[in-house]
């Protein structure tokens, strides 16, 4: 095992001096993120991205599980036990999945990957967690318990199991790997642009709501347009299909509980003058109760079904169901405490709307108590005002060493040094 030489210069240093320590570690966090933005990759083809995680934990003496997932094995997951007793176990995540998003931006770290881009940030969190995880790593003596690194692919979507057919996103293909096994505790960072650099925000309960997502085929009969009634016309089914579920969610879903259903694309037809014989819809729908969740699944199901018997065609639906990220009370208690040791009083902030965005890391917070915190990216003097998932999206670096120091200092509050937890 590998420890970092800083170490070297004193065995028992403090909380401060691993602050000080992060910010050393500044410029190498830039470099990765950078070298990240301009090499982006998509859902779970992450070989380049996750290679280079892989390496560096393990430069850093961390142990490494590479090839991580039940389904598709493409997550990294390092081990870091503490030198200072036993503790609790904590898991910190980081996703590695861009976006296919031409990037906007003219940097020297430009995408390379044309129409891939990191419009969610995740290369910041991806460097983030690294800057934690080399930090910890060299301060292991004074760490007690267990923390997990967890970088994740495919948090921007779900793909067909290979093995069993159902889409999956990263969060579900590592859950069923095991890697909560023993966890007390999990954690995530988010960047936010509406939030200025060296601020953070957190909601006290719910934080993401459950977004879902469907792809629904319409299935007719091809015919000519001068003898309509010996065809079945798939784009009629799918344009009825749209007005159905449109109605469904302005009379049928509780107008007190938040929920938004859009569609995303609609394709069909091969040619101007021949009814078409297939139709497909893809969209996405978002609320916070498992009701309502199930109120709109079902709805998406019995509308198709309705409006294929009608038409005398076949319909099929595919449907990822989303989860709600729902915050534990103790730990946006320790989250806050964090963040104000960081980021001082006054630029931390409780967030009282949730966000109808959605988020995979529902899945481990099902699971074990945690928290999902948004770490502020923006800086209007310097024109980073795009929000995530546009081609100009960008963030202030300045926010990587925030973070960071974030990470670090859960770490040690539910895992402090043998002689009593930094608080």
């Amino acid at each position: 095992m590998t420890v970092d030489p800083v170490l070297a210069i004193n065995q028992n240093l403090g909380i401060a001096e691993m602050m000080d320590y992060v910010g050393q570690l500044q410029d190498e966090m830039i470099e990765h993120r950078r070298d990240l933005h301009a090499h982006p990759e998509l859902l779970y083809d992450v070989v380049r991205t996750s290679g280079k995680v892989a390496e560096l934990l393990e430069e850093w003496g961390i142990t490494v599980r590479r090839n991580v997932g039940k389904h598709f094995g493409m997550g990294v997951v390092g081990l870091l036990q503490g030198l200072a007793g036993n503790g609790s176990t904590l898991l910190l995540r980081a996703d590695m999945d861009a976006l296919p998003i031409r990037e906007g931006n003219e940097l020297p770290y430009k995408s390379v990957n044309d129409g891939i881009m990191h419009a969610c940030g995740h290369d910041a969190h991806t460097a983030m967690l690294l800057g934690a995880a080399r930090t910890l790593a060299a301060f292991r003596e004074r760490l007690s318990g267990t923390v997990i690194f967890v970088f994740q692919p495919a948090e921007e979507g779900a793909v067909k199991s290979p093995r069993d057919g159902r889409l999956l996103s990263g969060g579900r293909d590592l859950i069923e790997d095991s890697v909560l096994e023993g966890v007390d505790y999990a954690y995530a960072l988010h960047v936010m642009p509406e939030l200025p650099v060296g601020t953070l925000g957190i909601h006290p309960h719910y934080a993401m709501a459950a977004s879902s997502h469907f792809k629904v085929g319409f299935q007719g009969t091809s015919g000519h347009h001068s003898a309509p009634h010996q065809a079945v016309d798939a784009i009629q089914m799918a344009a009825r299909y749209i007005g159905e579920i449109n109605g469904m969610m302005a009379n049928r879903i509780d107008p007190q509980e938040a929920a938004v259903l859009a569609f995303g694309t609609l394709q069909a037809g091969t040619a101007i003058n021949v009814i078409a014989e297939h139709s497909e819809l893809t969209g996405t729908f978002r609320a916070f109760t498992k009701r309502t969740v199930a109120a709109i699944t079902n709805g998406l199901q019995r509308h198709a079904s309705a409006i294929a018997e009608s038409y005398g065609g076949k319909y099929k639906l595919e449907l990822r169901e989303g989860i709600t990220v729902v915050n534990n009370a103790e730990a946006v208690q320790q989250v806050l405490h964090a963040a104000l040791a960081v980021l001082g009083e006054d630029q931390v902030i409780l967030l009282e709307q949730p966000s109808l965005a959605g988020e995979d890391f529902g899945w481990y917070l099902e699971k074990v108590p945690g928290a999902f915190a948004f770490i502020g990216c923006g800086n209007k003097e310097k024109g980073i005002v795009h929000a995530i998932h546009q081609p100009q999206f960008n963030i202030d670096e300045a926010m990587l060493v925030h973070g960071a120091r974030i990470l670090v200092r859960l770490a040690i509050q539910h895992n402090g040094s043998a002689s009593g937890k930094q608080k």
